[in-house]
């Protein structure tokens, strides 16, 4: 066999033999080098990072979810694979009880908050950075095309829908670890920098089991970003901007809460139904959400 013809055979065997541990390993790679390059000379001449430069990673990190999802989707499925995701991508006519769904987010932000802010201190009165809006779109967006267009299916082909979403969302978590400082207000988070990474992933891992649910009832990608998008804006609109690290580590904290007692309720409400969407041509879906 040609060399040539020999590294691509390697190539498309590896990939198709360990799809999700190959999608992992070059998104981390992609996203996690991509932030290095931003930070490296701030970090070679010993300076603190500064809130631009960690603000700027993260549509950097972007890239490798949403050009890995792409290549991934080519080298084990081809054109048709393709043409799959992308069909999914344009899938916004569902019955419209599905787009409810899409207010559990800034509800029980809003909820957290006032309640906090209520009964502990006015500190956590919610913020109105509306701007935080276009910062959803764009994670969105680009995010959801590998995460929900190709690692859910992957995992989910093998194992519980609900186990798949739970295990990619605690990747989900740690992949948004160079970036975990500067996402809420209180920057840096200091000494209590690991206990809000727990308290985020815990957050975000629930939010991934919600929009792998939504996606898989729906066999729609684009109902994944905008799930996703009005998650991200929510936390970046409504996000106390006074409150201290120890401070945004709790309200997250019991945000997570808040998101894991939903998914308990969404799971006993429709039997813990979680049916997965393959990489083919899957018919209409006219289910009711709560059904």
């Amino acid at each position: 066999m040609p060399a040539e013809l020999s590294v691509t055979h390697h190539r498309e065997s590896v990939f198709q033999r360990h799809p999700v541990a190959s999608y992992f390993a070059l998104t981390f790679a992609v996203s996690w080098t991509g932030a290095l390059l931003v930070t490296a000379p701030h970090l070679l001449r010993g300076e603190t990072i500064p809130k631009m430069s960690g603000l700027l990673m993260f549509p950097v990190m972007l890239v490798g979810p949403s050009l890995v999802g792409i290549l991934m989707t080519w080298f084990t499925c081809g054109r048709k694979g393709l043409s799959n995701l992308l069909a999914r991508m344009r899938r916004l006519r569902v019955p419209a009880g599905w787009y409810a769904v899409l207010l559990i987010p800034p509800t029980l932000v809003l909820a957290v908050l006032f309640a906090l802010k209520t009964f502990w201190s006015p500190i956590f009165a919610p913020n109105n950075f509306w701007v935080g809006v276009s910062f959803g779109c764009i994670a969105g967006f680009f995010e959801e095309i590998g995460w929900t267009g190709y690692a859910f299916p992957e995992l989910s082909a093998k194992r519980n829908g609900f186990a798949a979403a739970i295990f990619l969302g605690v990747f989900w978590g740690i992949w948004h670890l160079p970036v975990v400082d500067y996402l809420g207000s209180a920057t840096p988070h200091g000494a209590y920098w690991f206990r809000f990474f727990l308290a985020f992933t815990a957050a975000m891992t629930a939010m991934r089991v919600l929009i792998s649910w939504l996606s898989a009832r729906t066999n729609s990608i684009a109902l994944a970003q905008l799930m996703h998008a009005v998650s991200t804006g929510s936390l970046v609109v409504f996000s106390p901007p006074r409150v201290s690290a120890a401070q945004e580590t709790t309200w997250y904290a019991v945000y997570a809460v808040a998101l894991w007692l939903t998914v308990a309720v969404l799971a006993t409400a429709t039997s813990g139904s979680f049916s997965s969407p393959q990489l083919r041509d899957v018919p209409e879906n006219t289910r009711n959400p709560f059904g």
